[in-house]
């Protein structure tokens, strides 16, 4: 059947149909006094998602953008950094500040496991001469299914003193708790096409006033993603640049979805998610990629034994319309993994294991029971615990 493709990867994620809707609305003018009232709104909505007394920018980009902005508006060239890398993401973000200039000492954690809190905290009170002016971090690690211990982190920041955290929050943001003002947070990235339920295209930047004091001593080069300037036209609730109108209108309407149901249930239902998904991998015979204590509310990733995980996409996708999401690099064809990410319900969670096991039936992979995994996720979404 054609048009029927469930997207079941950590982004783009689905998009509800009210959503779609705000989206076909006519576009209005960026510098008319409605599309200002709609910035207003949805710059409120932002700081509630955040729950942030700070500014909440947005950036016509994707997540990337919103973390090198975060990066090249607080530090200077030559600062020292440390990047915290377990996964192809916090790959990136060591390219990015490389890219820039700044001397990056990387912390690494072997793909599938989190990054150890202890590793930050001994280089941060090393550090006697506070040469050390962020630490640069991904949340939740897409590629591997990962959450790492971002307030624990935090905390070793905080008590260096001098150093900001730069969070990537793309794949975490509306999928857990994030509490920027609680945690101390300084900079957190995040992008549409996730957790708020919105196509790709925007980006958002949350900086802290310990980030805005940094950002005026910064001298890294930046035009289209100096913040200073989106700073400025927020405060008259517009933007320095054309912005994707009809993103916004989406972006209010998802939002006020989001509101409806609470930062708590939405929390409570990617938990819940997470844990129907892991349950129905194991009870399969598939071995999750990282272990479930640390598994991410975004994501999960499995590594299947003996079984070419793109040759099971492939075939999952063909068969029951389902789109799961490969490995990167190294891990192609070892490891596939299963979004539950933003508007995901219990019904895509037991079609998504649903498939995994009847495709594995017909290749005559099935190790266990048919129906296993179906019923070990059907436990854990009807337990009133969850």
């Amino acid at each position: 059947m054609q048009e029927k493709l469930t997207l079941m990867i950590p982004g783009p994620t689905p998009v509800p149909e009210t959503v779609l809707k705000a989206l076909g609305k006519h576009p209005i003018g960026h510098r008319s006094k409605e599309f200002q009232t709609l910035v207003r709104h949805t710059t409120e909505q932002l700081k509630w998602l955040h729950q942030t007394n700070g500014d909440v920018l947005a950036i016509t980009g994707s997540g990337t953008a919103a973390m090198e902005a975060g990066i090249i508006n607080t530090l200077s060239r030559g600062d020292k950094v440390l990047c915290g890398d377990n996964g192809k993401f916090g790959e990136r973000w060591v390219k990015v500040a490389k890219a820039y200039g700044l001397d990056v000492e990387i912390l690494k954690a072997k793909w599938g496991t989190p990054l150890n809190p202890e590793d930050f905290q001994k280089a941060l009170q090393e550090d006697k001469n506070k040469q050390i002016k962020a630490v640069i971090l991904t949340h939740s690690e897409t590629s591997t299914g990962v959450i790492n211990d971002l307030q624990t982190i935090s905390k070793h920041v905080l008590a260096h003193g001098k150093a900001l955290t730069i969070a990537d929050c793309v794949t975490s943001l509306g999928a857990c708790n994030v509490p920027m003002d609680e945690w101390g947070l300084d900079v957190v990235a995040s992008g549409s096409q996730k957790g708020y339920m919105v196509p790709p295209g925007l980006s958002f930047v949350a900086m802290s006033p310990r980030a805005w004091n940094a950002q005026k001593q910064s001298d890294l080069p930046k035009f289209y993603l100096d913040l200073a300037s989106y700073l400025k036209t927020a405060n008259k609730d517009s933007n320095p640049f054309t912005p994707a109108v009809n993103l916004y209108f989406a972006l209010e309407e998802a939002l006020n979805m989001m509101q409806k149901e609470g930062l708590d249930s939405i929390f409570a239902r990617h938990a819940r998610h997470r844990a129907a998904t892991q349950a129905g991998m194991k009870a399969i015979g598939l071995p999750l990629f990282a272990d479930e204590s640390h598994g991410s509310p975004a994501i999960t990733a499995v590594a299947p034994r003996n079984i070419d995980a793109e040759e099971l996409r492939k075939i999952v996708k063909e068969k029951y319309d389902i789109l799961l999401a490969g490995g990167q690099d190294h891990l192609k064809g070892k490891v596939f993994r299963i979004g539950h990410l933003g508007f995901v319900s219990d019904r895509d969670v037991l079609t998504a294991v649903a498939s995994i096991e009847a495709t594995l039936q017909s290749l005559n992979l099935l190790k266990n029971e048919m129906g296993s995994g179906i019923a070990a996720a059907a436990k854990i979404l009807s337990s009133k615990d969850s």
